[in-house]
């Protein structure tokens, strides 16, 4: 019941992604660039340079935080939800900063962070109503 739960929330969640990013292109004039399915889409080798290191530091993180609260702080099991999410952020913040300062369509970051702030609220809305059962609780 889980799993159909979760992908029923994420196929909902990117429909509505999809649907405000084609309002947000219509509305504020965004061109849509293409992007290559399954690829970083790096902007340039600075970004791809941070983000590559920003990906280890955040793995890197993970497992250590993961192994540490498992073994020592299991009532403190959250913060790895927590960590993930100031990861995501982080990622999704990088990118739109690079779209913003580096690329010839700086509106794409309206679009980066509007997909972020999206997920983030999508986040918390599934927590707050515990709409994947007690395994979150």
């Amino acid at each position: 019941m889980f799993w159909i739960k979760f992908c029923l929330i994420a196929i909902i969640v990117f429909v509505l992604i999809s649907t405000v990013k084609l309002l947000l292109r219509n509305l504020l004039k965004i061109e849509e660039v293409k992007k290559e399915f399954f690829s970083f889409n790096h902007i340039n080798e600075l970004h791809r340079k941070i983000d590559k290191g920003l990906r280890t530091f955040s793995a890197i993180t993970l497992v250590i935080l993961s192994f540490v609260l498992l073994f020592y702080y299991e009532d403190l099991i959250y913060l790895i939800l927590i960590a993930v999410i100031a990861f995501m952020v982080l990622d999704y913040m990088v990118r739109a900063f690079f779209e913003w300062k580096y690329t010839q369509y700086p509106k794409q970051s309206i679009l980066t962070l509007t997909e972020m702030c999206l997920i983030l609220i999508a986040i918390i809305i599934v927590i707050e109503f515990k709409l994947l059962g007690p395994l979150l609780s």
